[in-house]
Order: C-alpha cells, then structure tokens, then sequence
C-alpha cells in the first residue's frame, strides 16, 4: 500500500546552489522590508516633529483670537462687568494691542521654524478679521453717544467687511516668496490700532480735563478733544476703512525691525514717538497711529501734484 504521506505534494528537489540563492533572495526581500518599514517609521517619525514645531505659530495665532473675543466681550458688557465706560475702552484697546503682538510675532515664528503654511495663514486671517474686524467695529459702536445709532452700526459694519476684503485681498495677491518690506493698502492691524489708540487715549484726555496740575488751557483742550471724539472717531473708522482697500503702500516696519532695516528718518521718528509717550502719556498713541496711516496717502498725492505730467501719461497708458 501507499501511504498517506506520499499522496501530499512535495517540494521540487533543489541542488546546494539553487537553496544558497532562494535563502539569499529570501534575506534581501527582508532587508527591503526592514529597509521600507525604516523609510515609514522615519516618515511619520519626521511628520510628528513638524507638527510639533508648529504648534508654536498656532498658539501665537491663537492668541490673537483669544484677544479679540476678549476685547469684545469686555466692550459689550454692561452690569456683569462694573467699570466705567472708558475703563472698558481703554481694556478692549489694550486686548487689540495684544492682538497685534501676537499677529507680528507667529509670522516670523512661523518662518524661523521652517513651518509657514496654507493653514497657518488661513488661521491668521480668521483670527485678524475677529480682532482687527470685529472689535474695533464694537468700539466704534460703544464710544459714540452723540450720533444716531444706525450710524455708528452702519459705520462699524463697513469698517468690518473693509477688514475682511482687506485680508481676502491679501492672501490671494501675495505669492509664497513675497518678502514681506511693504503693503498695497493700510494694513489692517494698524487700522484696528489706530481705533484703539484712541480708545486707550481716551482716560489720560479725561484726566488732563479735569486734573488739578495741569493749567486751564490744558483743561479747555482736553475738554474739547473729549467733545470732538465723539465724531471725530467715526469719522476716522470710514476713512480708514477707504484706505485699507485702497492701493497706497505702506511699509512692513515690523519686519524692518526685526531684519535690521532701519533708515535715518525711521529713527528719528522712533525717537519722536518715545519723547511723545513721555510728555503725553496714552495721548501720545494717536497721533503715532494717525502719522503712519495718513503719510503714505500724502506723500503719494503731493508727489502726483509734483508731478502732473508723469501723472497724466500713466493714466493715458492705463
């Protein structure tokens, strides 16, 4: 009889050489499957660290955000919060400065860590339309008494979307390789700062009106700037908003700082600024604010005025 085990297939008979070479394809398969699995653990080893650096620009970006809704939720409050109206101004103006700190500084952590991308940069613009949009739009709303509230709402709301085509504008016309000197229309973190100057500006104006040491022609102005505001900010809002969608450039002076570009006029303006905030104190914020939104569009019409000819023929040519 055949046994049972002779009806089961048996392997082909292999001579020495032919199992040598089987055992050593055997052995590469393996060592390209180490290798492969190297290659991954290696990929998603590489993959964690990137997202862990990035977690730096993110909470910078964060940041931003956090101060926004802050400066808002402090502007709107009425008796949950129990300080003065201008008390809630001057926090709310603050929180925006915050904002502007944190929008300066996650850019530049974002490029020193090799980890600037698409959703770095949509986040930024989400969290800059809440705090340099929003909350500048709601101090527009809360520091005017005088005129009629649809108007400052109106005005409040077209600072807003100013901000949001601002920032739309400027994500799709920047290219990745851009080198960050200058803007096409005031930045909008500057427009924001410009509104909560005068939002921090506005207790030191109250002070110098009725303080006791200073003199009575200090007294009378501060009084009639205090009057003034009341129109004077709205105003502004609408002009700024103009100039955020417009197409005057602005330098980056931020990036200028950081890289070291600093011209002779740039210092003495910054020396300018410091002996303001010594003598003026908040007061001093405005006028810093207003100088840097209002020179470029200046400078730009005085030198189209300089120069009418060159200005007629690039507007034959366009």
């Amino acid at each position: 009889m055949i046994e049972m085990s002779e009806l089961k297939p048996r392997p082909p008979i292999l001579d020495d050489d032919s199992v040598d070479d089987e055992s050593d394809l055997m052995r590469e398969d393996d060592l390209l499957d180490r290798s492969k699995f190297g290659r991954r653990r290696k990929r998603r080893r590489g993959k964690r660290r990137r997202l862990t650096l990035a977690v730096l620009p993110t909470a910078l970006t964060l940041g931003n955000g956090v101060c926004g809704l802050a400066a808002i939720a402090i502007a709107v409050s009425t008796e949950s919060l129990d300080w003065t109206p201008e008390s809630k101004l001057f926090a709310a103006g603050l929180l925006i400065f915050g904002g502007m700190l944190f929008d300066a500084l996650d850019g530049s952590a974002a490029r020193l860590t090799g980890q600037a991308s698409r959703f770095g940069a949509e986040l930024d613009s989400l969290c800059d339309a809440v705090t340099f949009g929003v909350a500048p739009a709601v101090i527009v709303w809360r520091i005017s008494d005088v005129l009629l509230q649809r108007l400052t709402w109106g005005i409040g709301v077209l600072f807003a979307l100013c901000v949001l085509i601002r920032l739309a504008r400027f994500n799709v016309e920047t290219p990745e390789d851009d080198d960050h000197e200058g803007f096409e229309g005031l930045p909008s973190p500057a427009a924001a700062g410009t509104i909560a100057a005068f939002a921090i500006a506005i207790p030191d104006l109250a002070d110098f009106a009725v303080g006791e040491a200073y003199p009575e022609w200090i007294h009378s102005m501060a009084g009639v700037a205090l009057d003034a505001s009341h129109y004077v900010i709205p105003t502004l809002a609408l002009v700024l908003a103009f100039l955020m969608v417009s197409r005057y450039e602005y330098p980056h002076v931020f990036a200028q700082l950081v890289r070291g570009r600093r011209a002779p006029h740039q210092i003495g303006q910054a020396l300018f600024a410091v002996v303001g905030l010594f003598l003026l104190h908040w007061v001093a914020l405005p006028v810093v604010f207003c100088y840097f939104a209002f020179m470029s569009p200046i400078r730009s019409l005085l030198q189209r005025n300089s120069n009418p000819v060159a200005s007629s023929s690039s507007v034959e040519g366009g």
